[in-house]
């Protein structure tokens, strides 16, 4: 119960700081009121090509979550049990940690043009959390759980799933919520620099170029909605498992 106030006291008080911002700027242009951002949120909800340009984002988001996380945990299980391979990988994740964001769409940009830019670029910005929450899971299990399953003899797949995935799945859960809410703020960035057709990010350019700011904050209020509606969703998952 307490929570639930507190974050309805933080959502209150987000709408009273949105209130005062408005009426210091008192421009409708720059600054539009808030009925007028949930009229072009509505609009944008209805209206079909918009609907497909969410989709297709978070279609690309999903995808390349997926790819990255695999991979990730792949590297990042032979890296605890092979220290040569995380010496060597090491200095690659700590690149890619470091790196600003901006930076790495530029290069990729440039490198591999605008079509294949946002895919790659939201990979390499979320494979080190994979790799660093894998590996510092599997090396936080109590290697007497490990001594039990080698003395068992049982094969990777059943090691996978009674003893690893177990044992690192809350990590693992927290890693994917930061991956998401990382990614999808990367992929729009991405998207909006490449112009990349059919996407929030292209989307949210139109309607800057075109002086839609409504539509600018109507698309920022999806986004935010997306986040949380999936970070409810692992929440839950957590939960009942």
């Amino acid at each position: 119960m307490k929570r639930k106030a507190m974050a309805f006291c933080s959502i209150f008080t987000i709408f009273i700081l949105f209130l005062i911002i408005e009426r210091l700027i008192a421009e409708p242009l720059v600054f539009p009121s808030l009925d007028r951002i949930l009229q072009a949120t509505f609009r944008i909800v209805s209206d079909k090509d918009s609907f497909y340009a969410i989709g297709y984002s978070l279609a690309r988001l999903l995808l390349v979550v997926f790819a990255s996380g695999i991979s990730a945990i792949i590297l990042g299980y032979f890296s605890s049990q092979h220290d040569w391979l995380e010496y060597y990988l090491s200095p690659f994740v700590t690149i890619l940690r470091t790196i600003p964001v901006l930076s790495v769409i530029v290069v990729i940009l440039i490198v591999f043009g605008f079509r294949l830019a946002p895919h790659i670029i939201v990979f390499l910005m979320i494979f080190p959390l994979f790799f660093q929450g894998t590996l510092d899971g599997i090396k936080a299990i109590d290697h007497t759980y490990l001594d039990i399953y080698h003395l068992d003899q049982q094969g990777l797949i059943s090691g996978i799933r009674y003893v690893y995935f177990p044992l690192t799945k809350d990590r693992l859960l927290t890693t994917f919520l930061q991956s998401a809410g990382l990614g999808i703020k990367v992929l729009v960035m991405a998207e909006y620099l490449a112009q990349t057709p059919k996407s929030i990010g292209n989307a949210i350019y139109l309607a800057r170029i075109n002086f839609r700011y409504d539509e600018v904050f109507a698309y920022t209020i999806i986004l935010i909605l997306i986040a949380i509606s999936l970070e409810s969703f692992i929440r839950r998952y957590q939960r009942r498992t």
